[in-house]
């Protein structure tokens, strides 16, 4: 189903952006492969070509730190599956969504930020901004008049992560950025949890849109990596401040990697969002389940909006499990014999992220309750993942 959406306003269809855009093989030997430009540095033949390279650094290789011809061809398909004029990668998630934030603010700038983002973002907001002057106001978000409701004069952006991290709450994206325009704001988006083939928060007009190319966009667990998505000004901009000075680069290899994944994640989306539908159901009807955190459950309750935003469902979702009881919570999770106990998702394994394990005794304990599990489900057969689930629940 996949194969057909144009996500361009070229008009490119998302096969040809994915297997052909931004490759010129007869440049090297009509590899099918793309190369890996293994190198930090670029020769020039003259001083003048030299002197032209550093007038033109956006667009010229000089160095790596700037441009690479393996990074820059993910950055060109990622735009394009963006719809976005331009694009940067950066070495990880975190990277992206801080240069991406820090582009946009200077002291006595203020910040309005969705309350539950992921969970280094919310270090970012709530400690790293503060240190340089700048303020942040956490909203729940999900009524987009509560970002209106925490503009102040010197409001400079609205931040979303549309769903947010462990709960999956939304945000109105045009309705959020309606407001934005109203007062002159940047908006800026973290589209990880849907990746490009979901979710296109610039055709809503949002300004910038970034990932986590860790997750989906890699898809195999092997390598991290970010990229901001925008107009080409606001991408030059970051290009020239924030990414060339604090280096957080993707490496050449990397980039290889991530447009292998990029190969197959129309593919991996469909599979994962089929699987995580079986998945989630039989989860609901469960005794011992005391609800299941997915927005494309009718019964959820921003269902309509998530089929409004949202081409498909992804692969997480969250549970909380009916116990009172933090031990019970710890054996359902150590009973799980195929699920990997482990932080990020996106790659071809199921897994499991327990709040339980946040809880430490004789320290302040986390917002969110013990009985929440975040799962997130990978390529495996369903029946497969359900038999696992149902032996550890039939355990507590």
């Amino acid at each position: 189903m996949y194969y057909n959406i144009v996500l361009s306003k070229k008009g490119m269809d998302i096969s040809y952006i994915i297997n052909e855009l931004g490759e010129e093989r007869e440049r090297y030997f009509s590899a099918v492969a793309p190369p890996i430009i293994q190198t930090s540095n670029f020769a020039s033949s003259t001083v003048e070509d030299l002197r032209q390279k550093m007038l033109h650094e956006p667009e010229a290789t000089l160095y790596t730190r700037g441009n690479n011809p393996t990074v820059t061809m993910l950055e060109i398909k990622i735009a394009a599956l963006e719809g976005a004029e331009h694009a940067i990668a950066f070495g990880s998630g975190m990277a992206a969504v801080s240069a991406a934030v820090l582009s946009q603010v200077r002291a006595g700038d203020h910040v309005v930020s969705v309350k539950k983002p992921y969970s280094w973002t919310n270090a970012l907001m709530r400690q790293f901004l503060p240190r340089f002057g700048v303020e942040v106001s956490m909203v729940d978000g999900t009524l987009a008049d509560q970002y209106r409701q925490a503009i102040r004069p010197n409001t400079k952006v609205l931040y979303l992560e549309s769903p947010n991290s462990y709960t999956f709450e939304l945000q109105d994206i045009e309705a959020v950025v309606a407001i934005a325009k109203e007062y002159g704001l940047i908006t800026i988006i973290d589209n990880s949890f849907a990746s490009p083939i979901n979710q296109n928060p610039l055709a809503m007009g949002v300004d910038m849109v970034l990932h986590s190319a860790t997750k989906y966009i890699g898809g195999h667990s092997d390598t991290m990596g970010g990229i901001v998505c925008g107009s080409r000004e606001m991408i030059n901009r970051t290009f020239a401040s924030e990414f060339m000075t604090l280096g957080a680069v993707l490496s050449p290899h990397d980039a290889w990697l991530l447009l292998r994944g990029l190969r197959t994640l129309p593919v991996r989306m469909a599979r994962v969002a089929e699987t995580t539908r079986h998945v989630v159901a039989w989860l609901e009807r469960h005794a011992k389940v005391e609800r299941v955190l997915f927005p494309f459950l009718p019964s959820h309750p921003q269902y309509e909006l998530a089929q409004k935003q949202l081409r498909n469902n992804t692969g997480q979702f969250s549970i909380l499990l009916k116990t009172d009881d933090i031990q019970k919570v710890e054996l359902f999770c150590n009973s799980l014999q195929h699920f990997l106990m482990a932080a990020s998702w996106g790659g071809h394994e199921s897994l499991i992220f327990p709040i339980a394990a946040s809880y430490a005794s004789g320290k302040l304990k986390p917002t969110l309750p013990f009985n929440l599990v975040r799962f997130y489900v990978g390529l495996e057969d369903a029946d497969y993942l359900i038999r696992d689930i149902e032996q550890a629940l039939d355990k507590i």
